[in-house]
C-alpha cells in the first residue's frame, strides 16, 4: 500500500459519524491548543458548525446542550473549555441498558393469544351490567376472528362461547341466542399471482399482434401469390 495515500481503513474511527471527519479533526486540533481562551473561541465556532450540519437538532429541546455534549464525546472527554453546561460523564454516556426479561407466561389457548386473557380479566372487573355485556360480546367477537385466522375454517358461536366460559373461570357468558359477527378467512394476496397475470397479459398482447399481422393486406397478397405459383422457390 503506498504511503502517500490516506485510506479510511487507516484512519481513526469516527466517534459521531453524523458530523464527519472534518469536525472530528477540528475538535482534535482544539484539544491541542495551549490556552483556554483559544480553545473557547474555536469551540464556539465548531458548535455553530455542528448545528449547521445537523439542522434537525433544532427541533430537539435544548439542542445547544446536546451539541456541547456531542463536542465532549467527539473529544473523548479530553477537551478543556468553559462550557455553559455541565460536562457529561463517560459512564452516563456509555451506560448499558438492563437486559429485557423474556416473558414466561403460560397461554391456555395459544390461538387466542395473551391479549384475550387480559381482555377477559378486564371484563370481569366491570361492575355495570350493561357495559359488561357489551365488553363480553366484543371479546367473543375478537375470539372468533382470532380462531378463524388460526384455523382458516368456520367455527360455531357455541364453541366460542364455551371457550370464553372456560377462560373466564365460569364468570363470563352470553345468552345462547346471541349471534356473533360473521368472519371469513381472507388469504393475503401473493405477488407471484400478480406477476403471472402480467405474463398472461403480455402473451395476450403478443397474440393480438400476430393476429394483426395476419390481417395485414400485404401478408394476404403474398399468400395468394404463393398459391398461384404453386409455392415454387427461386434459387
Amino acid at each position: 500500500m503506498p504511503e502517500n495515500f490516506d485510506y479510511n481503513s487507516t484512519r481513526n474511527k469516527l466517534i459521531l459519524s453524523e458530523y464527519g471527519r472534518n469536525v472530528q479533526n477540528m475538535v482534535k486540533y482544539i484539544v491541542a491548543l495551549p490556552t483556554k481562551e483559544e480553545r473557547n473561541r474555536y469551540a464556539q465556532v465548531v458548535i455553530d458548525l455542528m448545528g449547521f450540519l445537523n439542522p434537525h437538532l433544532r427541533d430537539v429541546a435544548d439542542f445547544k446542550h446536546k451539541l456541547w455534549d456531542h463536542l465532549h464525546i467527539i473529544s473523548d472527554f479530553q477537551i478543556d473549555v468553559d462550557s455553559p453546561y455541565p460536562k457529561p460523564s463517560p459512564d452516563a454516556i456509555h451506560l448499558k441498558p438492563e437486559p429485557l426479561k423474556y416473558p414466561h407466561q403460560r397461554i391456555k389457548y395459544k390461538h387466542y393469544g395473551k391479549t384475550i386473557e387480559l381482555m377477559i380479566e378486564k371484563a370481569k372487573s366491570i361492575d355495570d351490567p350493561e357495559r359488561k355485556r357489551h365488553m363480553v360480546q366484543a371479546v367473543a367477537n375478537f375470539m372468533k376472528m382470532a380462531y378463524v385466522q388460526w384455523n382458516k375454517d368456520s367455527v360455531t358461536d357455541e364453541m366460542i362461547l364455551s371457550d370464553l366460559y372456560n377462560l373466564s373461570g365460569g364468570q363470563l357468558k352470553l345468552e345462547e341466542n346471541v349471534n356473533l359477527n360473521r368472519v371469513e378467512y381472507r388469504p393475503a394476496p401473493h405477488t407471484n399471482n400478480n406477476q403471472n397475470n402480467r405474463g398472461r397479459t403480455n402473451n395476450n398482447q403478443n397474440n393480438r399482434g400476430r393476429t394483426n399481422n395476419n390481417n395485414n393486406p400485404r401478408n394476404n397478397n403474398n399468400q395468394n401469390r404463393n398459391r398461384n405459383t404453386g409455392g415454387a422457390k427461386k434459387y
